[in-house]
């Protein structure tokens, strides 16, 4: 098995692991609870459970069409879907996303081995096909962040699921430029090394023009940064406000966590 195969096989096992503890909660919630606010600011609970179970939906759709050498659906088929789940009372987006969500998730472990290796799949809006790993990935990331949406509106210490962190992490980089939001620096730069734990890595955060991470780590950091690595991909997602961040974050110099905030609003 090389190191590749075995990425694959860990990211469909964090997709099983993922999606099991979440509908082990969800299979218990009342209808009350699904009308709770969740952690994220405009969607409560059920509406959470709609957009994932809509976009295992589509995933389900997208991957099969791979599988089978079609095109991948397009932009009238999402939005149907889109619609038809947001159509749905409370309950119904639940039970869909048990259903949905299980669906894709027996499906990414159906591939055999050479499959989870060689399948490219086009999702229609990227320059390239993705392989297995990198759009097990994506899902991953949607799976684990939006479950922490779910999670912290019972538990304001909720954190992201463990067995996803790695990976999330390795795909941080790419993520950065897009979430970030230079404009809101007001000019300010700085390069600020970054420390994470569980697991153990350091990069540099660069604020400029641009927001990108790269692992040249600077001999005079303008600052640095230390937390979990579970924490840093919430602050990036914008899920780090001050009622959610651990005891033991710390922030020297130009890593405010009050700017890094403002850099990294959500999404």
């Amino acid at each position: 098995m090389t190191s590749s195969d075995t990425v694959i096989d860990t990211v469909i096992a964090a997709l099983r692991s993922g999606h099991d503890a979440l509908a082990a909660t969800v299979s218990s919630f009342s209808d009350d609870d699904l009308a709770r606010p969740s952690g994220s600011s405009e969607w409560d609970v059920s509406e959470v459970l709609s957009h994932l179970g809509s976009g295992a939906e589509i995933g389900r759709a997208t991957l099969a069409a791979a599988l089978a050498g079609a095109p991948a659906p397009g932009r009238d088929f999402m939005t149907s879907v889109w619609d038809r789940w947001n159509a749905m009372t409370r309950r119904l987006r639940a039970d869909g996303f048990l259903r949905s969500n299980r669906a894709l998730t027996e499906l990414y472990e159906s591939l055999d081995a050479e499959t989870r290796a060689n399948l490219r799949v086009d999702l229609g809006f990227l320059p390239e096909p993705l392989d297995v790993a990198a759009l097990g990935r994506m899902r991953l990331s949607e799976l684990t962040l939006h479950a922490w949406d779910v999670h912290v509106a019972f538990d304001e210490h909720a954190t992201l699921a463990p067995d996803a962190v790695p990976h999330l992490l390795d795909g941080a980089p790419g993520l950065i430029g897009w979430a970030g939001k230079p404009e809101r620096l007001d000019g300010e730069r700085a390069a600020v090394l970054v420390t994470t734990t569980e697991p153990a890595t350091e990069f540099t955060l660069r604020l400029d023009e641009r927001i990108t991470v790269d692992s040249d780590l600077p001999d005079k950091p303008d600052g640095t940064l230390l937390l979990p690595a579970e924490a840093w991909l919430r602050l990036v997602a914008g899920r780090l406000a001050p009622r959610h961040t651990p005891e033991g974050v710390a922030t020297t110099g130009a890593a405010d966590l009050g700017l890094l905030r403002r850099v990294f609003p959500g999404y």
